[in-house]
């Protein structure tokens, strides 16, 4: 395992509220989780919302669970048992910070020295460190695969079949050195063993708030601010703005179905926003297509429940929680036929060849009035998403590792 170094005598790094409290001494009535994770708030995306609901969900079952994120502008205080390590700026435009593995002897000797187990989501610094400390004392390592490291190749500035290789590298390396590894869709446990990861793998869907999510109402006077009047059908697109996203293969279509009465809603913000909107531009696409920029959570469900139908082209993701949200409000998804969107939507919404021909022709199937059968069928499918669900599994492989041992010593 290369070596990373965590400066313990370092100067007491930011902890943000609550996370001061020792873990209680005692009987293991419930566990103590340390989550380490490279991404974390006030970044919004995927990763995130899955560690922030999965912790949550731990919480509410007597669990303690400590998250140790880079500190990150914006992010001083917060609510939670966080601990914020130094970091610095990429030279790329991101909102990622290059974390520095600097933990005080303080926080280790009073809580990572005191967990049940580590619980990684992440192959980078703060995974590498959250296996070294849990190999030195003695405590097992969950690792959660996100993210196809081997998609995001164009983030770094050297040749791109070179970078996935090295990508697909890190991920077999670092997944062998756990003891088990949870993936959100089936499809994802095949690409790893494919990959050549032998660790033992699980797969358990990143939960969403279904209630939540499932209490959005259609709005006319909604719609209309979107651009979409009485007649006519809005699409929506709910994610980061990101070339990964392939969000220019649905405006391409939009300009090929050729509707004046077809409207996309875009929820989201990212370093692809100023190609996308020149795109929309150059297509023509201007009174059809709407930027609304980053969109506040409460304000998702009724924007879910509005559109006609949720489009969703990317290829890149292991499971695409929005695409969970979507089915919880009752919305018909179009997206890219890959084998974790066919794992998500269970055999409900429509799958598209990734070009703007096949999009376009799903776009043109939208019905003009909402569907109720299309909508039971939508919610039915987004039942297997339930947070609680997803603790429950989560929880009876952390106590099969603490309790039975671990499955991996060659860390």
């Amino acid at each position: 395992m290369p070596e990373v170094a965590c400066l313990e005598d370092e100067p007491l790094p930011t902890v943000e509220a609550g996370a001061c409290a020792a873990p209680k001494a005692g009987p293991v009535e419930h566990l103590r989780i340390g989550f380490f994770t490279e991404v974390y708030r006030p970044v919004v995306n995927g990763v995130v919302a899955s560690v922030d609901g999965l912790a949550a969900g731990l919480r509410e079952r007597g669990n303690e669970v400590y998250c140790f994120a880079p500190r990150m502008p914006g992010a001083e205080r917060s609510d939670g048992a966080v601990f914020r390590m130094p970091s610095l700026p990429l030279p790329s435009r991101t909102p990622y910070r290059l974390t520095l593995p600097l933990v005080s002897r303080r926080n280790v000797n009073t809580v990572i020295k005191r967990l049940s187990l580590v619980h990684v989501h992440s192959p980078f610094i703060t995974g590498w460190m959250g296996l070294r400390y849990a190999r030195r004392y003695g405590m097992p390592v969950v690792y959660t695969y996100h993210t196809q490291l081997e998609a995001y190749a164009h983030y770094v500035p050297f040749e791109a079949n070179a970078t996935r290789y090295a990508a697909s590298q890190l991920t077999r390396t670092f997944g062998n050195l756990v003891d088990a590894v949870i993936v959100p869709t089936a499809a994802m446990s095949d690409h790893l063993r494919e990959l050549g990861v032998l660790t033992r793998i699980d797969v358990v869907p990143s939960g969403i708030d279904i209630e939540f999510y499932g209490a959005g109402r259609r709005s006319e006077e909604l719609r209309a601010r979107l651009g979409a009047r009485r007649g006519e059908r809005l699409v929506l697109f709910v994610s980061r703005l990101a070339i990964e996203k392939n969000l220019d293969v649905a405006l391409r279509a939009m300009a090929r179905a050729n509707d004046p009465g077809l409207k996309l809603a875009i929820a989201g913000d990212g370093p692809a926003r100023g190609d996308l909107e020149e795109l929309t531009r150059a297509l023509g696409l201007s009174q059809r297509v709407a930027f609304l920029g980053e969109v506040a959570r409460e304000q998702l469900p009724d924007l879910y429940a509005s559109a006609d139908a949720f489009v969703f082209p990317s290829t890149s993701e292991t499971q695409g929680l929005v695409q969970a949200e979507a089915l919880a409000a009752g919305s018909l998804v179009i997206a890219a036929d890959t084998p974790q969107n066919r794992d998500v939507l269970g055999g409900v919404g429509v799958l598209c060849e990734v070009n703007a021909a096949a999009f376009a022709t799903a776009f043109r199937a939208i019905p003009l009035e909402p569907d109720p059968a299309t909508a039971e069928r939508s919610r039915g499918a987004a039942g297997r998403f339930a947070i609680a669900d997803q603790v429950d599994r989560t929880l009876a492989i952390y106590w099969s590792l603490v309790e039975g041992g671990r499955i991996s010593d060659s860390a």
